[in-house]
């Protein structure tokens, strides 16, 4: 019963030659889904051997450009590939425009239904469902609107005797808030974005983002399992910095690289 985590995009705004932005792929018992997708996501989805046929759902956190720069390179291949499956999209209301002018100039070819579901969330509430996984959206802080994911797995009676279900959730964009840790309590892994060291903190508080101590606090007061951060500013190179940091309140951290792979 797989559900696992591939890394497809960990750095920020800024590309560079070993990471492309934001983007993820999450398994869930066969079901495979997209979070957020930056410009080179498609590429980076060849290179790990994940088809573009079986994504089922993309969930797109806010519309800033290292979020979904390569979505449209990703609708236009499962164009190609002749798929004919309905391919669900959750997203601001904002998304919405960028999905008709994607339409309105590359959809002729398109022969699968783009079904775009609008966020409108207050606290931590159910957005989509398949027989093995339940997705649930909340309010993320951020300079426009951005949400955060949580995956939670689905299992049998017969099931939850061999192994506790398991969960993922995904903090994109955000500075820290009260409410935060508790839309993300007791997840098996948690991914937060970590833009900045702690010695940036003024910037981050200023770009509405996070700091490694941050998401380290969020990750404690929530209880996850184990903190994944990335998203790191380009004026940072070395990625020991952020996981030092973050593990000096947070023990069980990883700073992820693009084409890491993690079982949940």
């Amino acid at each position: 019963m797989n559900f696992s985590l591939q890394i497809l995009g960990a750095a920020s705004a800024m590309p560079n030659s070993e990471m492309n932005p934001s983007a993820q792929a999450l398994t869930v018992q066969g079901r495979l889904f997209l979070i957020d997708c930056g410009e080179g996501t498609q590429q980076r989805m060849r290179q790990m051997h994940l088809s573009f046929l079986k994504v089922e759902a993309i969930f797109i956190s806010h519309i800033h450009g290292d979020h979904v720069f390569g979505l449209f390179g990703i609708l236009s291949t499962m164009a190609m590939y002749n798929r004919t499956e309905v391919l669900h999209i959750f997203g601001p209301e904002s998304l919405g425009p960028v999905l008709k002018f994607y339409m309105s100039y590359w959809g002729e070819g398109t022969n699968y239904e783009i079904a775009f579901h609008k966020l409108d969330v207050k606290g931590c509430e159910e957005i989509f469902a398949t027989k093995n996984c339940r997705v649930s959206a909340f309010p993320l802080k951020h300079k426009i609107e951005c949400y955060g994911f949580r995956f939670d797995e689905i299992r049998s009676a017969r099931q939850l005797e061999k192994a506790p279900a398991r969960s993922y959730a995904y903090c994109s964009d955000t500075m820290p808030f009260p409410e935060l840790p508790g839309y993300v309590r007791g997840v098996d892994v948690l991914y937060h974005e970590t833009t900045y060291p702690v010695s940036f903190a003024d910037k981050a508080a200023a770009r509405f983002h996070s700091t490694t101590e941050d998401a380290a606090r969020c990750a404690a007061a929530a209880g996850a399992g184990r903190l994944l951060i990335g998203h790191y500013t380009s004026r940072v190179r070395d990625l020991s910095v952020f996981a030092r940091e973050a593990a000096a309140l947070f023990p069980n951290v990883t700073a992820v690289r693009d084409g890491d792979v993690f079982e949940i």
